[in-house]
């Protein structure tokens, strides 16, 4: 493998959780200087929205933020094991979903969940959907990705996560 690290983010849909992570991880690798470092992507276990621009809520809370959050939304396909190094799941059902479609062990250990790394998280801590909630609950998400992909980013530049 090259010395780009690629990582896909997924959610169920591609339109909150994931394309949230995707841009979070990229701004603080930007900001960071090692961009160039990352290949960043994000994907949905599901069909359900895919062509479909990230939920205008989201959008709202990152600009609010300073983020750009752009995209449209894809499916996870099985080639996209071989493609990145680290596929991060939002949740325990994306977690399933994704282990469902690995096909051998080095595929499977590719899968971590998102709040391994958040230092408020922890093993089996996820990230809420917050797509049928109010706002507050999209700010929440904003601040759970936000330090779990801080925590995502010192562990490879650390060395804590190798492929």
């Amino acid at each position: 493998m090259s010395d780009i690290t690629r990582i896909c983010f997924v959610c169920l849909g591609n339109i909150v959780r994931s394309p949230l992570g995707e841009s979070m991880f990229r701004y603080l690798a930007e900001q960071a200087g090692i961009v160039q470092q990352y290949e960043i992507d994000s994907a949905g276990t599901s069909g359900y929205h895919i062509g479909e621009q990230p939920d205008r809520r989201m959008r709202r809370v990152a600009a609010q933020h300073g983020l750009k959050y752009s995209g449209r939304a894809r499916q996870f396909h099985a080639r996209d094991f071989s493609r990145f190094n680290w596929i991060i799941a939002m949740d325990t059902s994306n977690q399933t979903d994704l282990l469902r479609q690995a096909q051998t062990s080095e595929q499977q250990d590719k899968i971590r969940l998102m709040r391994e790394f958040d230092p408020l998280g922890g093993i089996n801590a996820v990230v809420p959907d917050p797509y049928y909630g109010g706002i507050d609950g999209f700010e929440e998400v904003y601040k759970i990705v936000e330090r779990s992909c801080q925590g995502l980013l010192d562990s490879l530049e650390k060395g804590e996560l190798r492929y």
